[in-house]
């Protein structure tokens, strides 16, 4: 029984019933603390109240203790931690603990005299100059919604997943793939990607597509993450000559400023070694023949994505036999001003067949490596072998 009934009023809960209702409440309450926490909801009380509190103490042992040993300078440490902590509210009242404090400092310590640890006009300036930035900071979190303290993490988070995307499904025996993905200016993100994935009957097709998003590193990340989930989720769902134009009306619906992308989609057959390329204005494919180490370039016809409605696709067709390399790249890895892409193309084609005969895994790297390391764009290749 969880209630007891008074004759003529309602029933009267017992002294359990009473303590279980308490702590779901207090559950529900902790639970709704623990999200907002997580989601930049969440009170930044503890975090100001040490604070707020280290303030007056720097200030006693600067003016107490020694002034050398604790400067007034050191009032830019909890400045710097609330900057990077405190919401904007908070932050303006621990910035106007510390420009008391400091006021209090010169007038214990006394004018400046060099070497006597004073108030120095410079540190005023500096001290001044770190609450304008780090309010400006907060203010920007607070703007854009990023979680007061684990906000650092979200950009990683984000950066990893585009990595998880972008990974080539295990492969049969007898087939072997590498990739690499290398954004301009050694930043962390890149308007390269590759999504891929096993379609048909008992997984035995490969699709994969590498896209180039206008723009680079950091400017075409944002879109990139964003075109990876949606062409992850378009791969496999529809006939691999749906993919493109189904992408290219995704593009258009979107209406960026810089609203193109180019890619290619490779359809493999795993038993046969067939396959279609089918391009979006993209880099022809290289595939080089094991028998005789011969060159051949797979050009397959389509606009850029997101400029023409209705597009049309046209693919090109062909076969890997044991032995034979496909290789595709984005044009960052063989475009230099100045230089034809054809030229560029040949000389990656060169440094593939010098490192025949070393380690496969990591050769796409080493491909980077020895062509573009030092380009100024985002760069992306993808090398597929059938041992």
């Amino acid at each position: 029984m969880t209630s007891r009934t008074r004759p003529g009023g309602p029933p009267r809960e017992t002294p359990a019933a009473r303590v279980r209702r308490a702590l779901y409440r207090l559950h529900r309450r902790l639970r709704r603390t623990a999200v907002d926490y997580f989601r930049g909801d969440a009170s930044d009380w503890i975090a100001f109240g040490a604070l707020i509190v280290t303030v007056p103490a720097l200030a006693l042992l600067s003016t107490a203790v020694s002034s050398v040993w604790v400067p007034p300078g050191a009032l830019l440490l909890p400045m710097l931690v609330g900057a990077l902590t405190l919401r904007p509210g908070s932050l303006v009242i621990l910035y106007a603990a510390a420009a008391v404090a400091l006021a209090a400092e010169a007038r214990v310590l006394g004018p400046y005299q060099e070497g006597a640890g004073r108030v120095t006009p410079g540190s005023v300036l500096v001290i001044a100059a770190v609450g304008l930035v780090g309010t400006m900071l907060a203010q920007f979190r607070n703007r854009v919604g990023v979680p007061w303290r684990r906000g650092g993490s979200m950009l990683f988070d984000l950066r990893e997943r585009l990595s998880v995307q972008s990974r080539i499904p295990p492969l049969p025996d007898g087939w072997h793939a590498d990739m690499a993905l290398r954004p301009a200016g050694g930043q962390s993100f890149s308007g390269d990607f590759v999504v891929a994935a096993r379609t048909g009957d008992g997984k035995r097709v490969l699709e994969v597509v590498l896209a180039d998003v206008s723009g680079k590193g950091m400017d075409a990340g944002s879109r990139a993450l964003l075109l990876s989930g949606a062409f992850g989720g378009l791969l496999g769902s529809l006939p691999p000559h749906d993919f493109l134009p189904a992408a290219n009306g995704y593009l258009l619906r979107q209406e960026w400023q810089e609203g193109f992308a180019s890619a290619v989609h490779l359809v493999l057959d795993l038993d046969t070694g067939e396959f279609e390329l089918l391009s979006a204005g993209h880099l022809p494919g290289m595939q080089r023949t094991g028998g005789n180490g011969t060159w051949s370039t797979c050009e397959a016809e389509g606009p850029l994505l997101g400029i023409f409605d209705a597009a049309k696709f046209e693919g090109a067709r062909g076969r890997m036999r044991r032995g034979d390399v496909l290789m595709l790249c984005t044009d960052g890895v063989v475009e230099v001003p100045g230089r034809d892409l054809d030229e560029g193309m040949d000389r990656l084609m060169g440094a593939t067949d010098r490192m025949l005969g070393t380690p496969f895994r990591g050769a796409a790297n080493r491909l980077i490596d020895a062509v573009a390391r030092d380009a100024h764009d985002d760069r992306a290749v993808l090398l597929l072998w059938r041992g």
